[in-house]
């Protein structure tokens, strides 16, 4: 019987105690089926986090890069308890077609998670989802849809919602209305982050179906500055830094501040520095999302030096009666005149889990977090209700940010109408909520999902 059938069953207790892979009593008797698809930087950083929060079974992997999956498939051999190597596909539909799973985790490049997420859940399985869920505002709504159509459960990598300083810091500061009343709050970034200088295109690797890769986005001829990684440089694969940082810093405020959709959204900036680079994100970006009471501002360069060494990529909370900072590394909370000053730090699990100490490109300060997400994810599986990083929350941030990009794009402000989720008055931008697919993929459509 699949799991949603139980949802048809009586009392939550009768539920959860004959839930597949439970005995009565709550008792997990069997590991829960994950399977993988994009096996980059972070799919492997949030699978083996997996590994390490419950004894799960990696029962496949999906890429179109052979060596990056080949990789990852020796790892999580290495890793998972029963030292089985999951089956290897080149094409996620094969995989999920072929193999039945609780879990799907998708860590594709940006272009991809919606085609991704909606045929996972199609399959019948639950998923853990990378931000920003999409790359255009209708492939995120429709991902809504089949979460709700499908009855699964969706969790967005928005980690910060997990972090344990960052919990405490909301806890301690704003909700207990230590900072008064805040009307503004500033978010940004000053990484070097962007791609610099040039690279020629070539004739992609024999591992690698470029085809495939670039799937329903633009076709560029293959380029070593487009993959492995740095495909986030590139507005064909991704949102720019607006999409790949900015929703981070969004999400977090709009849940400490219990924020919904902005009403208004506008951006400027551009290519205005580092114009010697083959990369066509901007590398200044200023966003404004006016929520009536509260302003966010958005500010990132990707030149130049941090206003603030400590916080190069955070949050500034402003009230009437005091200023927290919060970052991915620590918080600081100023009171307005007298008062004691507080700080904290992210505490790392390094003892408790000794395979972060060696693990190849992880961020070792995000781990924690990660994990917490993952137990909240599964918590939520058991229980059937939504996670804390629901794929509507996940919407709405990603939303916002890909609103700020056609901001950028159409030089005016977008006024949002949150309930037809359309761009109020504007024929334009409404037509660019979806943008064109390269045939023969299919843009999924909210209504028929």
């Amino acid at each position: 019987m699949k799991r949603r059938d139980f949802l048809k069953l009586g009392s939550a207790g009768v539920i959860m105690g004959t839930m597949p892979g439970y005995a009565v009593g709550l008792t997990r008797t069997k590991p829960r089926r994950i399977g993988l698809i994009g096996c980059g930087w972070y799919g492997k950083s949030v699978l083996l986090r997996f590994l390490q929060v419950e004894p799960c079974e990696v029962v496949a992997l999906a890429d179109v890069d052979g060596q990056m999956l080949e990789e990852a498939a020796n790892i999580v051999a290495e890793r998972q308890s029963s030292h089985k190597k999951p089956k290897t596909y080149r094409d996620f539909r094969q995989m999920l077609a072929e193999n039945e799973f609780d879990i799907v985790q998708v860590s594709t490049p940006d272009h991809w998670h919606a085609l991704a997420a909606i045929a996972a859940m199609k399959a019948g399985a639950d998923v853990y989802c990378e931000k920003p869920i999409s790359v255009d505002v209708v492939e995120g709504a429709a991902m809504v849809a089949a979460a709700r159509k499908y009855n699964r459960v969706v969790q967005i990598n928005t980690q910060r919602r997990s972090t344990p300083h960052l919990i405490e810091a909301r806890d301690r500061f704003i909700r207990e209305n230590k900072l008064g009343k805040i009307a503004h709050v500033e978010i940004y970034c000053y990484y070097h982050m962007r791609f610099r200088g040039t690279s020629p295109d070539t004739d992609p690797p024999p591992h690698l179906d470029w085809d495939f890769w670039c799937g329903p986005a633009p076709y560029r001829p293959y380029n070593p500055a487009i993959h492995p990684r740095r495909w986030r440089s590139f507005m064909e694969y991704g949102n720019g830094i607006v999409g790949d940082m900015c929703i981070h810093m969004l999400d977090m405020v709009r849940w400490m501040l219990d924020l919904g959709w902005p009403k208004r959204i506008s951006s400027s900036g551009g290519i205005l520095v580092q114009k010697d680079s083959i990369a066509n994100i901007p590398d200044t970006q200023t966003a404004v999302f006016d929520f009536g009471d509260v302003t966010v501002v958005w500010q990132h360069r990707t030149w130049g030096s941090t206003p603030n060494p400590d916080y190069p990529w955070g949050a500034t909370f402003y009230g009437d009666q005091g200023t927290l900072h919060a970052s991915v590394f620590r918080y600081d909370f100023i009171p307005q005149g007298q008062g004691e000053k507080v700080h904290q730090d992210v505490q790392y699990e390094l003892e408790q889990y000794p395979e972060d100490k060696t693990e190849k490109d992880l961020e070792r300060h995000v781990a924690p977090a990660i994990r917490r997400h993952i137990r909240n994810f599964l918590d939520a599986v058991d229980a059937r209700t939504r996670p804390v990083a629901d794929v509507e929350q996940g919407f709405i941030s990603s939303a916002s940010c890909i609103l700020a990009n056609l901001s950028l794009q159409l030089g005016r402000t977008l006024t949002w109408d949150a309930e037809h989720l359309q761009v109020v008055g504007d024929p334009e931008a409404n037509q660019r909520l979806a943008r064109p697919y390269r045939a023969p993929w299919e843009h999924p459509d909210p209504s028929k999902v």
